[in-house]
């Protein structure tokens, strides 16, 4: 442990720090799972309210991932991945659910 009183300031401030930045770390990952369960989801019953959970799920991860990186938490290119890779996701699931109906029409032709 340490001796000065600036050092034991900085200890805390670091600790703070940690646990804040945990705490969104956290949520990020926790949003992006729920996201991806709602994807899922969709892809098995596409309705349009399972469409809107999907948005809004996306919308919350979104808005977590930006607070994050204006926190300095996350960096500018890590969130830009980390929302890149969600919709993504919820793109190859959709294009997924809706490919084998237009292959199978187009064959029947």
């Amino acid at each position: 442990m340490a001796n000065i009183k600036s050092a034991i300031k900085r200890v805390e401030i670091a600790e703070r720090n940690r646990l804040r930045n945990k705490s969104y770390k956290s949520a990020v990952k926790t949003l992006t799972k729920r996201y991806i369960e709602a994807v899922n989801k969709y892809t098995v019953d596409p309705t349009p309210e399972a469409k809107q959970e999907v948005q809004q799920r996306m919308s919350a991860a979104y808005s977590k991932i930006d607070k994050a990186v204006k926190h300095g938490i996350l960096h500018p290119n890590n969130g830009a991945r980390k929302k890149a890779r969600l919709s993504r996701v919820f793109k190859a699931k959709a294009m997924a659910s809706t490919a084998p109906a237009t292959a199978s029409t187009a064959s029947a032709s």
